[in-house]
């Protein structure tokens, strides 16, 4: 069985969503404290992205609901979706979200994780004709700013399977640039990952570790196909995963066990499981189709959908973030 999105999973999908990203708490916040007058909570900090737990889920919470309400307008609860994002996404919410970075605490804010799925958030936005994306341009401005000024900075990769991983932030933001035709930010891009892995050789994958819910292993692999030709990426994917054809590294297709998804950190891991499965259809996408890798690949993100699909929804401490996962990997179904 191929997993595939359909009105039903659409639907559930939304429904959950909807559910968290007003739920204001509990609420994990980013937040740097500089004086007193800075003791606020979520809701006052963003007037948006105040639900899901933390800020991050919100924002891909929400890019969830623009896709699904984009993918299936007649959805039960697509009027849900647009009446929420006009009482939300209004110009002054967006300038209290915009302002928020100008504190002196909030340099790293949410970086590099959130700020690539706001960039996402955003060109999801250019999708849709509705005003939403012109509103919310000056915060997704700004985000795309920070990536300029700090990729130069960034000499090394960070390739933990955690928020901080920079394969993931790049590979998001480069959907951004392409929608929005942001070719300045795309070089950047571009440039770190090629400077970053080019020379990778041989990935080990020492994964999973507990709380991973990115595979630093496909992940760099996924970003490497979107930087380079299809004959530049089959030499480099060949010197980088030499024996994925044996299926080695073995970890890679193994989905990882889920020992208490009441734990917000163990329960990464279904989302670890969803990832992959993302990684793997991106991967086999890239194969030729009578390349004997390929189904292999396809399989693997099958083995991990069947692992982690049942428990998108269910336990708070996952169902506020995995369905967005969960749609990346079910959008990314390759053509047999």
């Amino acid at each position: 069985m191929t997993h595939a999105l359909d009105a039903a999973t659409a639907s559930r999908f939304a429904s959950a969503a909807l559910g968290h990203v007003t739920r204001e708490y509990p609420n994990k916040m980013d937040h740097v404290l500089s004086g007193p007058e800075d003791v606020q909570g979520p809701r006052a900090l963003h007037p948006i992205f105040f639900g899901s737990f933390d800020w991050h889920s919100c924002v891909h919470g929400w890019w969830t609901l623009f896709t699904l309400a984009r993918l299936y307008p007649d959805m039960p609860e697509a009027a849900a979706i647009r009446a929420l994002a006009d009482e939300l996404f209004t110009p002054e919410n967006v300038a209290v979200e915009t302002a928020y970075l100008d504190q002196p605490g909030s340099r790293g804010f949410e970086r590099p994780y959130g700020w690539a799925w706001l960039l996402m958030l955003a060109a999801e936005l250019e999708r849709h004709e509705s005003p939403h994306a012109e509103t919310l341009r000056p915060l997704s401005q700004a985000f795309a700013q920070r990536f300029r000024e700090f990729l130069p900075l960034a000499g090394y990769p960070v390739r933990v399977g955690t928020h901080y991983n920079t394969a993931f932030a790049l590979r998001l933001t480069l959907d951004y640039t392409e929608r929005t035709g942001d070719d300045a930010l795309s070089a950047l891009c571009l440039d770190r990952a090629r400077v970053w892995h080019s020379g990778d050789r041989d990935c080990q994958a020492w994964e999973p570790s507990q709380d991973e819910f990115l595979s630093p292993a496909l992940m760099e692999a996924v970003l490497m196909r979107r930087t380079m030709g299809p004959d530049a990426f089959a030499d480099w994917f060949d010197a980088f995963l030499p024996r994925l054809s044996q299926r080695q590294p073995a970890t890679l297709f193994q989905p990882a066990s889920v020992s208490d998804r009441s734990d917000g950190k163990i329960a990464h891991l279904d989302g670890l499981n969803l990832s992959r499965a993302w990684c793997w259809r991106e991967i086999a996408s890239a194969l030729p189709s009578d390349d004997p890798r390929r189904p292999i690949a396809l399989q693997a993100a099958e083995d991990h959908l069947d692992a982690a699909l049942p428990h998108v929804t269910g336990d708070y401490m996952g169902e506020h973030w995995l369905a967005s996962f969960a749609l990346l990997a079910l959008l990314a179904n390759p053509a047999p």
